[in-house]
């Protein structure tokens, strides 16, 4: 998730492309199901919790996801099948209004709260054209397989429930606009069973409707925070589910590695490679970055701080500059021997979301070699990325907020036409 950038800038005739964004109907969970039918997107399940799930919630979204999860008999058989059982399942969630459609056209304001920190939104449909015509441009590569199960779900099933994120510099209207109806009780209001808080208004006067068209119409460009891979896999759509949140609500946390050896050395050779690359510093406590160009690294039991000397990057380049660049380009490619991180399974990516104190443990359980920490990376330097027509390494960035299945789903009922 994630959820990844995207702008709607300039084309080539230095002219820009307006963002193309309307109000639609959604579909919602009805008001006394809406934490039942809501789910985590399945990647975040293990296989097992995946079916417990879904055989003791009859109305969670994974039944409109995978229906292999509860019916045994659908593993082995073809995806016509398996969408055919989704097609059916999705009838039976709308026509006993487990699914219930706004009868109008909206824009939503979506706002989720946890450990204390709010972030708020507005949900939207977005043009795919504006993707598909060069005027969208991405900071991370996608993988074309994870796209492609992606694509054909969409194109085959025409559920479009979890939304891309969007950031933008702030707009005043859209903010005054976001103020005056959160101050309404909310359609949508549950927590949770990871104790996130969520919430959603109808936006329908047609006034503040045509503004918010107008003032994101003005954007010359908005960047894609997370989903990368759905963005891709809506080529054949005519209009993508997404949700726009200011820069002043995204939160970017860091994306650690953990790799799974040391390419045949051992760790005092290992050890003294680094230091044409690196300043290396031992510390005491576990090392959570505070600034660019201080990355840490767990290895042999014993914590270590890493200064990137200055030769050994373009401090002018957007992308060279960040420490996902410098360590893959110096250490993980040329030392250890993962060229391609988005396809070597030697190496594994954890979110900032994960306590330092659990990456020390893989590696003294001996499951990981090393493990390298990572400052974060800010939004101002996804924009600078993007501008630069540039893409970062895989995994660089954590986005929050993640958001859940099923919150508000588009159904793109001619995605088969």
């Amino acid at each position: 998730m994630v959820w990844d950038l995207i702008i709607f800038g300039p084309k080539p005739n230095n002219t820009y492309f307006m963002p193309l964004v309307k109000p639609f109907s959604a579909l919602i969970p009805a008001a006394h199901l809406q934490s039942s039918v809501v789910t985590r997107p399945l990647e975040y399940y293990s296989t097992g919790e995946a079916k417990l799930i879904a055989s003791e919630n009859n109305y969670s979204f994974l039944h409109l996801i995978n229906p292999a999860l509860d019916h045994a008999y659908l593993r082995d058989m073809n995806q016509d099948l398996i969408f055919r059982k989704i097609a059916e399942n999705f009838d039976a969630f709308v026509n006993s209004k487990v699914l219930v459609p706004v009868n109008r056209s909206c824009y939503y304001i979506y706002q989720v709260t946890f450990n204390g920190f709010t972030q708020t939104g507005l949900w939207t449909l977005s043009d795919v054209q504006s993707y598909l015509d060069g005027s969208i441009k991405k900071h991370e590569l996608t993988v074309e397989r994870r796209e492609k199960q992606l694509a054909e779900y969409l194109y085959n099933t025409g559920l479009d429930a979890n939304p891309v994120l969007i950031t933008y510099h702030p707009v005043e209207a859209i903010e005054l606009i976001t103020q005056k109806y959160i101050k309404e009780l909310p359609v949508i209001d549950f927590v949770f069973t990871d104790l996130t808080g969520h919430k959603v208004w109808l936006i329908d006067d047609q006034a503040d409707i045509d503004l918010i068209t107008t003032e994101l119409g003005k954007i010359e460009s908005v960047y894609i925070a997370d989903g990368h891979h759905r963005a891709a896999a809506m080529s054949k759509m005519d209009f993508f589910s997404t949700v726009f949140m200011n820069t002043n609500e995204i939160r970017v946390l860091q994306f650690n590695r953990l790799v799974r050896d040391l390419n045949g050395l051992n760790a005092k050779d290992f050890l003294s490679g680094l230091e044409d690359i690196f300043t290396v510093e031992k510390s005491d406590e576990p090392v959570d970055p505070d600034r660019l160009h201080q990355i840490g690294m767990y290895l042999d039991a014993q914590w270590y701080i890493l200064y990137p000397k200055p030769q050994v990057f373009d401090a002018n380049d957007p992308v060279e500059l960040l420490d996902v660049s410098i360590l893959q380009n110096q250490l993980l490619g040329p030392v250890l021997g993962i060229d391609d991180p988005r396809t070597n399974a030697r190496i594994t990516f954890e979110g900032g979301t994960t306590p330092l104190k659990e990456i020390q443990t893989m590696v003294d359980n001996s499951l990981y070699a090393v493990a390298f920490t990572l400052f974060a990376v800010s939004v101002e330097q996804i924009i600078n990325v993007a501008d630069a027509h540039k893409t970062m390494p895989p995994k660089s960035t954590w986005i929050e907020p993640k958001f859940l299945v099923g919150i508000l789903t588009n159904y793109c009922m001619h995605a088969k036409s």
